[in-house]
């Protein structure tokens, strides 16, 4: 899959996924906590730079917990499946892979800044990578953990848009030798519907 490709794909899919306007009668909300009136269902959409020259998007669908945890720090628990698509070298010559993954995403507030508020993300999740030799590397096992950390910001009158920035690391955890592991940057947008 190309770049253009890539590009196309997800104007599309943004256009298809974002909802028609919605009624702006309601107050705006300033809770950090998600209001009761919106689904708790969800999608992202995240553009993925990784080592070397890899590039990639990542599809998902999200449920969110709407509650925070009772726990001693407030935090909020968001499952998400994903399907990865990531493509490494030229476009005339490119290794491309494919990842289904499902990862839990803990969020924990951390402070506001202009009144938008900032939260921390935590997750370790499962996934399953088409190709285990991708961009020069043999990760030697389909099977392997994705790790995330990042920060993110929700904004709309219903807080219903979410923008992250994260770090993603993919790793067998050291079950099987070669374990490289797999780093990337991602710039997340995510809506929930």
């Amino acid at each position: 899959m190309t770049n253009t490709h890539i590009v196309t794909f997800t104007a599309l899919l943004t256009l298809l996924l974002t909802p028609l306007s919605a009624s702006s009668s309601e107050s705006q909300s300033t809770s950090l906590w998600p209001t009761q009136t919106q689904s708790a269902h969800g999608y992202a959409i995240d553009f993925i730079r990784g080592e070397g020259a890899v590039n990639g998007i990542k599809l998902a669908y999200q449920y969110n917990i709407d509650q925070p945890l009772n726990v001693s720090w407030p935090m909020t628990l968001t499952m998400e499946t994903s399907a990865n698509f990531w493509e490494y070298g030229d476009d005339n010559q490119y290794d491309s892979n494919v990842v289904l993954a499902l990862s839990p995403i803990l969020r924990f507030p951390l402070t506001t800044v202009f009144d938008k508020p900032i939260d921390l993300e935590l997750g370790i999740g499962v996934s399953l990578l088409d190709d285990t030799q991708f961009a020069g590397k043999d990760v030697s096992t389909h099977y392997q953990f994705e790790d995330r950390i990042g920060f993110s910001t929700t904004f709309g009158q219903y807080q219903e848009y979410r923008v992250s920035l994260r770090y993603f690391h993919y790793s067998n955890a050291g079950f099987k030798k070669p374990n490289p592991g797999l780093d990337f940057v991602s710039l997340s947008f995510s809506q929930r519907l």
